[in-house]
């Protein structure tokens, strides 16, 4: 992932964020710094602290860089590197987060049991019912801000630290007035790895969306 990065044509800048993986992942990535100099960087951690907090970590260390255009994207090819370039681009041209969307007009997943599909397209119907949301694919990982949005929204009232932090984001950004727009990317499950899903983690965002929801209206 790192080498097919470093290959696009625009420069990026990578930061991973470890959180004591077994797997010799920090090893791997302070072998490369030495080829990738002032373009990789690793952030370590102990234990497992959550998807959210992780990301939060990383958004920190980017704004801190006055890094413009700030990606998030899973690391198993799952997301491909090609489509940050496009990513960019609809930040460029106007929005302030750009979503890879695998439900709008040409995206789409592939190697998924059926089953997972539909279960992943409904928990969006569902997130975008609850939360009046207008863009399709609320629940994505694959995302470009626009420095001024990381530095808006007060990480400190974030409230979920798993799969409900991608959605509570997007819910933010939204409530905040930022223009979001939705870029088609194919999604293509891991070949290698396992998911982190589980019926905690997808019960917490069905019950997440509602506590957001009654936040919301609770403020009005």
């Amino acid at each position: 992932m790192i080498r097919k990065v470093f290959s696009l044509p625009f420069e990026f800048h990578v930061l991973i964020i470890d959180d004591g993986s077994p797997d010799g992942t920090a090893d791997i990535v302070k072998q490369l710094m030495q080829e990738y100099q002032g373009k990789l960087f690793i952030e370590e951690r102990k234990g497992k602290l959550g998807l959210g907090t992780a990301y939060i970590h990383g958004f920190k260390w980017a704004l801190s860089r006055s890094y413009e255009y700030i990606f998030e994207m899973d690391c198993d090819f799952s997301h491909n590197p090609d489509d940050l370039i496009r990513l960019r681009e609809a930040c460029v041209n106007g929005g302030d987060v750009a979503i890879g969307s695998r439900y709008v007009k040409g995206g789409k997943i592939e190697n998924w049991p059926m089953g997972r599909v539909l279960m992943s397209y409904f928990a969006s119907v569902y997130v975008r019912m609850i939360l009046w949301l207008p863009f399709k694919d609320t629940t994505a990982g694959f995302k470009c801000y626009r420095k001024r949005v990381l530095e808006t929204i007060v990480f400190d009232d974030i409230k979920f630290v798993g799969y409900a932090f991608q959605i509570e984001m997007k819910y933010l950004a939204y409530k905040l007035g930022f223009k979001i727009v939705e870029v088609p990317i194919v999604f293509t499950d891991r070949i290698e790895g396992t998911s982190k899903m589980s019926k905690g983690i997808f019960k917490e965002a069905i019950l997440g969306v509602l506590k957001m929801r009654f936040m919301s209206i609770s403020k009005k």
